[in-house]
């Protein structure tokens, strides 16, 4: 009687590659598969994730791709600053999930970050996203607070303002006003990632009572978005509802939605007050490195 060999498969391990390796259009059409049943799907396509490598400081050599035979399972990019890196974009196609793929490109973004020198790396993740959470968790990062993405369709404005003077300001005096804000920018609104958007705008209110501030904003033929709202002197809820009530006048019909207002910002209860919702929140993290 002769013995019976029999071998077992096994799968590879996914080897990983840099995003520079690769099209934008087949980076592009992978982040879509990876995204088909989140949460939050949020599709690009090749012109706008152009634009967010331009804008968030994504290297691409740094960034990582997980391939198995040729195919691509799982993406994920790497913003780098002075002192400090951001993970954004992480995504593993559905079915490869469960196997490691996002701990391995997780780990190789820590390890590139070490070797860069930086501070600390940050990220956000959609709150209820817990299989995410749990893995940056696991891996070190603590939660910092939590974000808020806003939207307000068109529509008419509410009442409610108090009279107020609105000055438009030019594009060169934006960087200043920049440079002036006491908030705590996300990645997506620190001073690199707006002045590298095209499209900016700004405007100044003065109430009646004293009260003034200003807010910084991009604005496309259909939406504004990435506002950044300031409070110089008065009550930050009746700024804000100045403010938003002096733009949306001049931008009647785009759609509005802007991301990471945190939520403990005294400006959120104007906007609020104006037909701003919440479409849902982020927890942001930070490993210190």
């Amino acid at each position: 009687m002769s013995d019976a060999s029999t071998t077992e498969a096994v799968e590879e391990r996914p080897v990983l590659r840099r995003a520079s390796e690769f099209t934008i259009e087949a980076l592009t059409n992978a982040y879509n598969q990876t995204r088909v049943d989140y949460i939050v799907p949020m599709p690009l396509n090749a012109r706008r994730l152009r634009e967010y490598i331009h804008n968030y400081d994504i290297d691409m050599e740094r960034s990582a791709v997980a391939t198995l035979d040729g195919h691509i399972l799982g993406i994920s990019m790497l913003g780098v600053r002075p002192g400090r890196c951001w993970c954004s974009r992480l995504g593993v196609l559905p079915i490869k999930r469960r196997r490691g793929t996002g701990r391995m490109l997780m780990t190789d973004h820590i390890q590139t970050a070490r070797e860069l020198g930086v501070g600390h790396m940050i990220l956000e993740v959609i709150k209820d996203n817990v299989p995410a959470y749990n893995l940056f968790t696991q891996l070190g990062f603590r939660s910092t607070r939590v974000l808020l993405i806003l939207r307000r369709p068109p529509g008419p404005l509410k009442d409610g303002v108090g009279s107020y003077r609105v000055t438009f300001l030019e594009p060169d005096e934006i960087a200043d006003l920049l440079a002036q804000r006491r908030s705590v920018p996300s990645w997506l609104d620190e001073m690199p990632s707006m002045l590298h958007l095209s499209d900016l705008g700004a405007l100044r209110v003065e109430l009646a009572n004293g009260g003034r501030g200003w807010v910084v904003y991009q604005s496309s033929v259909f939406q504004l978005s990435h506002l950044v709202l300031q409070t110089e002197a008065g009550d930050p809820r009746e700024v804000a509802r100045a403010l938003v009530h002096a733009l949306h006048s001049e931008y009647e019909i785009q759609d509005t939605n802007t991301e990471n207002l945190p939520l403990d910002d005294p400006h959120l209860l104007g906007l609020l007050d104006m037909g701003y919702i919440e479409s849902f929140r982020r927890i942001e993290m930070r490993l210190d490195l």
